[in-house]
Protein backbone atom coordinates (compact mmCIF):
# COMPACT_ATOMS: atom_id res chain seq x y z
CA UNK A 1 0.00 0.00 0.00
CA UNK A 2 1.86 3.27 -1.38
CA UNK A 3 0.84 6.52 0.50
CA UNK A 4 2.00 9.71 1.01
CA UNK A 5 2.58 10.92 4.01
CA UNK A 6 4.45 14.23 4.83
CA UNK A 7 7.00 13.33 2.13
CA UNK A 8 7.17 9.80 3.30
CA UNK A 9 5.88 7.12 1.35
CA UNK A 10 5.11 4.23 2.86
CA UNK A 11 6.31 1.09 0.30
CA UNK A 12 4.83 -1.83 2.81
CA UNK A 13 2.75 -2.82 5.77
CA UNK A 14 5.10 -5.43 8.10
CA UNK A 15 2.46 -7.63 10.64
CA UNK A 16 4.50 -9.04 13.06
CA UNK A 17 4.04 -10.58 17.02
CA UNK A 18 5.12 -13.93 19.08
CA UNK A 19 2.08 -16.27 20.04
CA UNK A 20 2.18 -18.04 23.50
CA UNK A 21 0.81 -20.96 24.69
CA UNK A 22 0.31 -22.78 21.96
CA UNK A 23 -1.08 -26.85 21.46
CA UNK A 24 2.81 -28.96 21.02
CA UNK A 25 1.24 -31.12 18.25
CA UNK A 26 0.22 -27.88 16.69
CA UNK A 27 3.76 -26.87 16.50
CA UNK A 28 5.42 -29.82 15.22
CA UNK A 29 2.72 -30.28 12.21
CA UNK A 30 4.71 -29.52 9.39
CA UNK A 31 2.06 -30.54 6.92
CA UNK A 32 -0.45 -28.56 8.76
CA UNK A 33 1.69 -25.23 8.83
CA UNK A 34 2.65 -25.40 5.60
CA UNK A 35 -1.25 -25.67 4.50
CA UNK A 36 -1.96 -22.70 6.92
CA UNK A 37 0.82 -20.48 5.05
CA UNK A 38 -0.97 -21.10 2.18
CA UNK A 39 -4.25 -20.26 2.57
CA UNK A 40 -3.64 -17.10 4.41
CA UNK A 41 -1.61 -15.99 1.36
CA UNK A 42 -5.11 -16.40 0.09
CA UNK A 43 -6.85 -14.85 2.72
CA UNK A 44 -4.96 -11.86 2.40
CA UNK A 45 -5.20 -11.49 -1.40
CA UNK A 46 -1.24 -12.29 -2.00
CA UNK A 47 0.39 -14.55 -4.86
CA UNK A 48 2.74 -17.19 -3.63
CA UNK A 49 6.15 -17.80 -5.81
CA UNK A 50 7.06 -20.03 -3.67
CA UNK A 51 7.38 -22.09 -0.03
CA UNK A 52 9.61 -23.98 2.37
CA UNK A 53 9.50 -25.68 5.58
CA UNK A 54 11.64 -27.24 7.86
CA UNK A 55 10.61 -29.54 10.83
CA UNK A 56 13.34 -29.58 13.45
CA UNK A 57 13.65 -33.06 15.54
CA UNK A 58 14.89 -32.99 19.81
CA UNK A 59 14.11 -31.10 22.59
CA UNK A 60 14.53 -27.71 20.81
CA UNK A 61 12.33 -28.91 18.10
CA UNK A 62 9.67 -27.03 16.10
CA UNK A 63 8.46 -26.30 12.77
CA UNK A 64 9.57 -22.72 10.04
CA UNK A 65 8.10 -21.91 7.17
CA UNK A 66 9.02 -19.23 4.95
CA UNK A 67 6.40 -18.48 1.84
CA UNK A 68 7.48 -16.22 -0.48
CA UNK A 69 5.31 -13.36 -1.97
CA UNK A 70 5.34 -11.16 -5.24
CA UNK A 71 4.76 -8.81 -2.57
CA UNK A 72 7.32 -10.07 0.28
CA UNK A 73 7.40 -12.70 2.68
CA UNK A 74 5.06 -14.47 5.46
CA UNK A 75 7.68 -16.69 7.93
CA UNK A 76 6.43 -18.83 10.52
CA UNK A 77 8.83 -20.33 13.27
CA UNK A 78 7.82 -22.29 15.96
CA UNK A 79 9.32 -23.50 19.31
CA UNK A 80 7.87 -27.09 20.45
CA UNK A 81 10.20 -26.85 23.49
CA UNK A 82 8.87 -23.22 25.12
CA UNK A 83 5.01 -23.70 23.36
CA UNK A 84 5.60 -20.37 21.51
CA UNK A 85 5.79 -18.79 17.92
CA UNK A 86 6.86 -16.19 16.02
CA UNK A 87 4.88 -15.09 12.77
CA UNK A 88 5.85 -12.02 10.48
CA UNK A 89 4.10 -10.78 7.93
CA UNK A 90 5.10 -8.85 5.20
CA UNK A 91 3.61 -6.98 1.89
CA UNK A 92 4.15 -4.22 -0.32
CA UNK A 93 0.84 -4.85 -2.50
CA UNK A 94 -1.63 -2.33 -2.79
CA UNK A 95 -4.45 -4.75 -2.52
CA UNK A 96 -3.03 -7.36 -0.28
CA UNK A 97 -3.76 -7.17 3.84
CA UNK A 98 -0.95 -8.39 6.19
CA UNK A 99 -2.95 -8.23 8.87
CA UNK A 100 -5.51 -10.76 7.61
CA UNK A 101 -2.89 -12.99 7.16
CA UNK A 102 -1.77 -12.88 10.42
CA UNK A 103 -4.96 -13.33 12.27
CA UNK A 104 -5.59 -16.34 9.73
CA UNK A 105 -2.79 -17.69 11.38
CA UNK A 106 -3.42 -16.99 14.88
CA UNK A 107 -6.64 -18.42 14.49
CA UNK A 108 -4.87 -21.93 12.81
CA UNK A 109 -2.54 -21.64 15.75
CA UNK A 110 -5.28 -20.84 18.36
CA UNK A 111 -2.81 -19.56 20.72
CA UNK A 112 -3.42 -18.80 24.62
CA UNK A 113 -2.21 -14.87 24.22
CA UNK A 114 0.01 -12.91 21.38
CA UNK A 115 1.24 -10.03 20.86
CA UNK A 116 0.92 -8.17 17.53
CA UNK A 117 2.84 -5.24 16.51
CA UNK A 118 2.63 -2.77 13.27
CA UNK A 119 5.05 -1.04 11.13
CA UNK A 120 5.14 1.15 8.21
CA UNK A 121 8.14 0.09 5.96
CA UNK A 122 9.14 3.53 3.95
CA UNK A 123 11.09 4.97 1.35
CA UNK A 124 12.79 7.52 3.53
Amino acid sequence: MQVELLNERIIGKHVFGNLYEIDESLLTDKDKLEEAVKEAVKVANMHLVEEKAWKFDGNKGGVSVIALIEESHIALHTWNEYNYATLDVYTCGENSDPQAAFDYLVGVLKPKRFQKFFADRSSN
